[in-house]
């Protein structure tokens, strides 16, 4: 008996060395990746922070003695970058909370209603996604051209307030609440807001969290659509404003700004950035745990 006992307790410390290489080597890969993807952040930060002309001659190196806030001064003054970035915090805002408004509705109708033509209209929808975005483009501009919207704050914001996606992710979160929680709530008097508002909401939170980043990220990175529907300096977005500069730079290439134009370029990268960064760090919990809570479905 005693010796077959100790048959499992052998055969344990012998994978006991196997488990820990493999464990190892597991962190050893994310390590590397990491420093992978972390890399062009601490090149772009530490080139923020490099003379002009120590980004051409030598890229990859920094040197903390030579570190000077030249660039950051450059960039304040001569690229209106506070300005965009007020235009993208504007944007951001209204276009995201229409989002995480009707978005939740219109799944919460698809999931929970019954009305005519209702997997017509939801095919037809999950059909929008297989559009690529440079599709709609010319159809979008011109219905912004007749209707004025052009070099306007409700041509950034509108077009694709509500998507596909959204939709999509709601509808099925929702559809996973139980039939009889919303019956009951019905019986007791409650109208479909209120059962919305009292039943719904509770269970979307950990998906709307995780539907909230993905899309003030892709709010604040779109750069086709803002680039085609506004043309003035008044309304670009932080996108618009960064993708003017890098044409600057390169059509400033060989010439004596060449060198200040790029500090001040990894500079207006950099402000660009740290607000997504931020927002990533305080609401990664919330991130993870709707993915989760979707995965889990």
């Amino acid at each position: 008996m005693s010796s077959a006992l100790s048959v499992p307790a052998v055969r344990a410390r012998r994978t006991e060395p196997a488990v820990r290489v493999r464990r190892a080597l597991g962190y050893l890969a994310m390590l590397l990746a990491a420093l992978a993807f972390l890399y062009p952040i601490y090149w772009m930060v530490t080139s923020s922070l490099k003379p002009g002309v120590s980004i051409l001659d030598d890229p990859l190196g920094f040197n903390p003695a030579q570190a000077t806030l030249r660039n950051w001064t450059g960039m304040f003054a001569n690229v209106p970058i506070v300005h965009a970035f007020i235009n993208t915090l504007i944007v951001v805002v209204v276009k995201g909370g229409l989002l995480m408004v009707f978005s939740p509705l219109a799944g919460y109708g698809f999931a929970k209603f019954n009305f005519p033509f209702k997997n017509f209209l939801f095919g037809f929808v999950l059909l929008t996604l297989m559009l690529p975005t440079l599709v709609l483009i010319v159809p979008l501009l011109l219905e912004m051209s007749q209707i004025g919207w052009i070099n306007s704050y409700q041509a950034l914001i509108l077009p694709g307030a509500v998507d596909a996606f959204s939709v999509f992710w709601m509808r099925q979160t929702i559809e996973q609440i139980p039939d009889e929680l919303i019956d009951a709530a019905r019986i007791d008097g409650a109208g479909p807001l209120r059962v919305f508002r009292s039943i719904c909401v509770p269970v979307l939170r950990p998906a709307l969290a995780a539907l909230a980043v993905l899309s003030l990220f892709n709010i604040y990175n779109d750069l086709v659509w803002p680039i085609v529907a506004v043309n003035d300096q008044r309304h670009e977005t932080l996108a618009i404003l960064l993708a003017s500069l890098t044409s600057n730079v390169s059509g400033a290439q060989g010439s004596t700004s060449s060198a200040d134009l790029w500090g001040q370029l990894m500079a207006a990268c950099t402000f660009a950035t740290i607000p997504t960064i931020l927002l990533f760090v305080f609401l990664q919990r919330h991130f993870i745990r709707g993915l989760l809570a979707g995965s889990s479905r």
